[in-house]
């Protein structure tokens, strides 16, 4: 067994132990360095969508952020997939083209039921 295999992979973990911890570090060190702290209850409390965090967990929620959520799976879907049959587009021909037509097509009903909804109008 050659241990000169594993080498990128430990790398790969360093690296990215590194970029989760130096930043945490660096705020640290920054924060007590360059200022007091001075946290109070407004402060530390947990601040979520627009919600207070300690109310009844069966509450109703506004159906426009789930419209909102819907419409960002939209554009999102749209986009992952657009760019890749644009870069395959010679290659995957006419039957290609006309199933994004399809799919872009659906996108927009998805599009204009959000509309009708009124999650584009916030509030």
């Amino acid at each position: 067994m050659n241990l000169d295999q594993y080498l990128p992979v430990l790398l790969f973990i360093l690296v990215g132990v590194a970029v989760g911890v130096i930043p945490q570090v660096l705020g640290w060190v920054f924060s007590s360095a360059m200022g007091v702290r001075k946290p109070d209850a407004q402060k530390n409390s947990p601040y979520e969508c627009g919600f207070e965090a300690f109310e009844d967990a069966r509450m109703k929620f506004d159906v426009r952020y789930y419209l909102v959520a819907i419409l960002f799976i939209l554009f999102d879907l749209e986009i992952a997939f657009l760019f890749p049959w644009a870069v395959a587009l010679k290659d995957i021909g006419i039957v290609g083209f006309w199933s994004m037509m399809l799919f872009l097509g659906i996108l927009v009903v998805g599009f204009i039921y959000e509309w009708k909804k009124g999650a584009l109008d916030w509030e």
